[in-house]
Parts: C-alpha cells; structure tokens; sequence
C-alpha cells in the first residue's frame, strides 16, 4: 500500500468518525436537558466536547490500524462492527436530545455497548493496538449508559 493511500485511509477514516460527532452536534443540550434531574457524579458539560474529540480520534485510528491491514475488502467483518457502531453513536444524540426519549436512547446506547464489544473482539484478531485504542471508548460509553439511565430513572 502507497503511503498516499495509507494517509488517504486515515483522513477518510477520520472524516467518518468525526462526521458521527457532526451528527451529534445537531442535537446539543438545551432548556430541556437542563431541566431534567441529573444524578450527583454527572460531569459537567464542559468535559464531553474533550472527551468525545479525544475518542473520536482514537476510534478512527484504531479503524484505520485494522484498514491497512489489507483494506475493507479483507476486513469486511472487523470494519462493517465498526461502522454499525460508529452509526448507533450517531443515532443516541437525535433520540436522547432530539426526540428528548431517554428511555429509547438507553435502548440505543446499550446496543451502542454491544456493538463496541464486537468490534473490539473481532479488532483483537486483526490488530492488538487498534483493540487498545476503542479500550477508552468502551469505559466512556460504560460510563454513560449508566448515566443514561439514571437519568431516565430520575425523570420518570
């Protein structure tokens, strides 16, 4: 592989992750989210702009790292987990801010976890790196699924 196709990889690889966060950012917080009963240990909102930029890299090099190994036709399996889950991350956003459904949204968000536990275990035979990589990203999201749904328990 060229080593322009290799960086073409990566930017394309980084345009996607980062377009999922485009997605979200269609749907901030607003008067409602305010409005809702949070539990005590919730981070304040200046915390997840870093955090998510930080994981959106991290997951569009840990798919690039399994991408030059052979490109999507030879890992077709490991990088179509990835985008099925790169999706559902997408899709929390509308649902928990958009619809304002925190109980679908921790529908979303638990099959979001599923899906991250399958992309890591199929990463790991490809790539040990790439598998570390999406290690953040799962207690992140661990970490928000719980969030979620205290919330959801709190404002029900």
């Amino acid at each position: 592989m060229s080593y322009t196709r290799i960086s073409l990889g990566l930017f394309i690889w980084l345009v996607l992750c980062f377009g999922a966060a485009a997605v979200g950012s269609f749907f901030s917080p607003g008067e409602w989210y305010a409005s809702l009963n949070k539990p005590t240990w919730n981070p304040p909102s200046w915390v997840f702009g870093p955090v998510w930029t930080l994981l959106y890299a991290l997951m569009a090099i840990s798919a690039w790292l399994v991408w030059v190994r052979g490109g999507f036709s030879a890992q077709r399996g490991p990088l179509s987990l990835f985008l099925l889950q790169l999706a559902l991350n997408a899709a929390w956003s509308p649902v928990f801010f958009g619809l304002e459904r925190p109980d679908l949204a921790f529908l979303v968000i638990l099959f979001l976890w599923l899906g991250i536990v399958a992309t890591i275990i199929a990463f790991r035979k490809v790539s040990h790196p790439a598998t570390t990589l999406l290690l953040p990203y799962l207690a992140w999201v661990s970490f928000a699924t719980a969030l979620n749904g205290a919330i959801w328990i709190l404002n029900t």
